[in-house]
């Protein structure tokens, strides 16, 4: 029932910025979890960032935190993680994921994914 669509990947120079969007359809929860993850080959899902709706508790890697900020939802279900200052370590595929309550980033805490966006950072 709950399918998430995501959008917003490029290719970058190092220093530049993106905006990440995820729109979650199919929910009527009033309080939620949506998260963003990355993933190159070779290693594991990591949590980059994600909020909880019902408090607006904030979560970022260390590796992206005064970088990446995700956004509160507008309109809800909505949201957006904007990527600035980008290096070519943030080269990954993108995931949106979702879930009704969580207590951080952890992968095994969402339940739905999008399909993933290219994001590439490169001279």
């Amino acid at each position: 029932q709950v399918q998430l669509a995501e959008s917003g990947g490029g290719s970058v120079q190092p220093g530049g910025s993106l905006r990440l969007s995820c729109t979650v359809l199919g929910s009527r929860l009033d309080t939620y979890c949506m998260a963003w993850f990355r993933q190159t080959p070779g290693s594991e899902r990591e949590g980059v960032a994600g909020i909880y709706t019902g408090d607006d508790t904030r979560y970022y890697a260390a590796s992206v935190k005064g970088r990446f900020t995700i956004s509160q939802a507008n309109p809800k279900y909505t949201h957006h993680l904007q990527l600035n200052s980008l290096k070519p370590e943030d080269t990954a595929v993108y995931y949106c994921a979702f879930t009704n309550a969580c207590y951080g980033i952890g992968t095994h805490e969402y339940e739905r994914w999008g399909q993933g966006t290219q994001v590439t950072v490169s001279l």
